[in-house]
């Protein structure tokens, strides 16, 4: 009898029954591979310039409205104070066209006038002595002609200063009155724009969060438009995570979810908030060899904001359908 032989039949029957229970277990959940996303907020002025001032650090909490950074701003405050000067003067030169002439102008106008009325009626005179003359034949007719010329031109003298006084009372034509308050209106919208560019060289926080990255240091050069850090407000934490083309019709938008990750502790629930509507051959980031497929769906889940706080940027995670989480 070989030795130990005896044994056998027991261990066939314990391996037997260990198949039976496994046979009889519930299959295991499915389970997709994934990593945790940050939107992120990057903040850039739509205006170069070196970088003056960094008033936060990385990690650093802001709220909306908390000074970021400030670049130097030397040439738009000289443009600004070049546009005041500019609408200002606009702005004078439009008052000036709705008033007449200043009170002393029109008192020299009245002061001609006066003159002019009396040099007409010195010449009136003279006109009439020379008529009777003439009458009597004691002058000629041309010293006559001469006395009616004189007469004329310091009537027309006293009706041109006449004239002038009432353009002196008036503003000026309404032609240039639009034209003068279109300019300083014009004017105005120069010194906006002055205005503007000035407020840009100075960045606030338009959300709440943290601060993510900080990408140049005080001294350097920013070009328009180039980020000078990144903002991750709280609700910008999400998990993406990718689905096989066979399994993605088994998810739809409003799904629960279950998100594990290392020295996390407790599962954090999420929803999904989105699904590719194409597929991708290759997942940009594979953290589990037992997935081979080649098509793959991305899948996005959005957790709470409490939980959120417990996940980084990132992180490996490991997503599970949650039982009964179909809306």
């Amino acid at each position: 009898m070989i030795p130990g032989a005896y044994r056998w039949p027991t261990v066939v029957c314990c391996v037997l029954s260990g198949l039976g229970l496994v046979a009889c277990s519930e299959p295991p959940p499915e389970s997709w591979s994934g990593y945790v996303e940050g939107d992120f907020v990057y903040v850039s002025a739509p205006i170069g310039g070196q970088l003056d001032r960094l008033q936060v650090r990385a990690g650093d909490r802001v709220k909306h409205g908390d000074a970021l950074f400030a670049l130097d701003a030397q040439a738009e405050l000289a443009a600004r104070g070049e546009a005041t000067a500019r609408w200002v003067a606009a702005q004078a030169q439009a008052a000036n066209t709705d008033k007449g002439r200043r009170p002393d102008e029109l008192a020299a106008s009245r002061a001609q006038l006066a003159q002019a009325r009396a040099a007409a009626a010195l010449a009136q005179a003279a006109w009439r002595r020379q008529s009777e003359l003439v009458d009597k034949g004691f002058v000629s007719k041309a010293s006559l002609d001469s006395a009616r010329a004189a007469r004329d031109q310091s009537l027309a003298r006293v009706s041109e200063l006449q004239a002038n006084l009432r353009v002196g009372l008036q503003p000026a034509r309404s032609d240039e009155r639009a034209a003068a308050q279109a300019q300083a209106e014009a004017q105005n919208q120069v010194l906006r724009q002055a205005i503007w560019r000035l407020e840009q060289k100075q960045q606030h926080a338009s959300v709440d969060g943290q601060v993510a990255e900080v990408f140049f240091s005080e001294g350097e050069y920013v070009q328009p438009g180039q980020a000078v850090l990144s903002v991750l407000p709280p609700g910008g934490i999400k998990a993406r995570f990718y689905v096989r083309e066979d399994e993605i019709a088994s998810l739809v938008l409003g799904q629960s979810v279950s998100l594990r990750c290392d020295g996390c502790g407790q599962a954090v629930a999420a929803t999904v908030s989105r699904i590719a509507t194409g597929p991708e051959f290759t997942p940009p980031v594979i953290y589990s060899n037992a997935q081979r497929a080649k098509l793959v769906f991305m899948v996005e889940a959005t957790p709470s904001a409490g939980d959120a706080a417990r996940l980084h940027p990132g992180q490996p995670l490991d997503v599970q359908r949650l039982a009964g989480g179909t809306p």
